[in-house]
């Protein structure tokens, strides 16, 4: 094998210079293939996630039951009846839930898991020039960090989302049931909260993006550091690299800050504009009551159901902000399980005899790092290996081997 004149220096594409933007869910529905092995967890936690949804919505009516059977009927053994059937409620709540959260956390911890290793095998295949051009604090960010984070998507996030989702869509339902003019009011107020949830949560996702690659940042900065400790304590850096150190991880505090402020941002007014709205919501119900239009338990099923709906409404704008969160870790595992290597290996290898007299020469070849393309570490290299010879230079860094070729 001959190479005339060849110099070995092919640089690496990587898409994250060039990557487009989407929107936070279509980021994450690829990582969804990986629960595709575990068909049979997902459904057994859906069913969970629905019961629960069911028996909170029952609560309502068994407190309508309380308030007119019980209170305003003035009958003990009624108002005993409705306490048992409420406390049964609460028993399938609480099983329900017990299901629901185990297998949800089940789910995103072999999700999780699932997806390490395959990150972990895609870059133990990668070419040796990537890592050249890569940082090691980077790579393994992606795989400690923004897998957790994915993990608790999976397995918490996801799972409050749906399960508010259902509150939300039946809670409306059960409203409408119980009072169409006050529902009314209710649905009126809805857009009103969604406005701002759709604004502010643009921005989290950019500013989470921005933290997701800042701790990157430092955690690359420590691991260089580390690695060299030596050679810093060989010249009394260790001041100066401590207030590096420090700079960087004040950068990313100061980024992971704006963050934090517009999520809690978000979420005030989330909840200031729903139980705004719910406060209007009494005082017109309260009106109808006084004006004999409606029961005590109706109001008070309706108040239930009003603030079910807000509750989910506020989940969903808390759980909205960690899925934008969630959407640039998925983007940047998504890129690195996309790379591919530069030397593949051949699927069908030629296999040379036993008494072939083949050699691998090279004449006349340079090499330059990835990382340093415009400075030759070697520089026109003759060799030749023998069929069946094992040929290697060793020595420190520094001890000039290549003069020796």
């Amino acid at each position: 094998m001959s190479d005339k004149s060849q110099t070995i220096n092919q640089p690496i594409s990587d898409d994250s210079s060039s990557k487009n933007k989407p929107k936070a869910f279509t980021d994450l529905l690829p990582i969804f293939s990986f629960i595709k092995p575990y068909k049979l967890m997902l459904a057994l936690a859906l069913l969970a996630l629905l019961m629960t949804a069911a028996v909170n919505l029952s609560l309502g009516q068994g407190v309508k039951f309380v308030i007119d059977s019980g209170f305003i009927a003035g009958s003990v053994e009624q108002l005993q009846s409705a306490i048992l059937v409420l406390i049964g409620l609460i028993s399938l709540l609480a099983i329900g839930t017990f299901s629901r959260f185990y297998l949800m956390s089940w789910l995103g911890e072999r999700v999780s898991a699932d997806i390490r290793k395959a990150v972990f095998n895609r870059i133990v295949t990668l070419h040796p020039s990537y890592f050249e051009e890569n940082r090691s604090g980077e790579l393994m960010s992606r795989l400690t960090t923004d897998t957790a984070l994915l993990q608790s998507i999976v397995g918490s996030s996801f799972s409050m989302a749906l399960r508010s989702l259902l509150m939300l869509i039946g809670g409306l339902v059960m409203l409408m049931v119980t009072n169409l003019k006050l529902t009314l009011f209710v649905i009126f107020s809805v857009p009103i909260i969604l406005i701002p949830m759709m604004i502010y949560g643009r921005k989290v996702r950019k500013l989470a993006e921005s933290s997701q690659d800042a701790i990157a940042d430092v955690g690359t900065y420590a691991g260089e550091i580390i690695q060299n400790i030596k050679v810093v304590q060989s010249y009394t850096h260790e001041a100066k690299e401590q207030k590096a150190f420090a700079d960087e991880v004040e950068k990313a505090f100061s980024v992971a800050k704006r963050r934090v402020k517009q999520r809690s941002l978000l979420i005030a007014i989330v909840i200031f504009l729903t139980f705004g709205a719910i406060s209007g919501m009494l005082w017109v119900g309260g009106m109808d009551v006084l004006q004999g239009k409606m029961s005590g338990g109706e109001l008070g099923a309706f108040v239930f159901y009003a603030i079910m709906v807000a509750m989910s409404v506020a989940t969903v704008a808390e759980v909205y902000g960690e899925l934008q969160r969630a959407a640039g870790s998925a983007t940047r595992l998504l890129e690195l399980l996309k790379v591919e290597s530069d030397i593949n290996e051949l699927t069908t290898p030629k296999v040379l005899p036993n008494n072939a007299r083949s050699v691998i020469k090279f004449e006349n070849v340079d090499f330059c790092y990835p990382s340093r393309p415009d400075s030759a570490a070697l520089k026109h290299i003759n060799l030749a290996i023998p069929t069946g010879n094992i040929v290697a230079l060793v020595g420190p860094s520094g001890a000039w081997k290549n003069n020796f070729i």
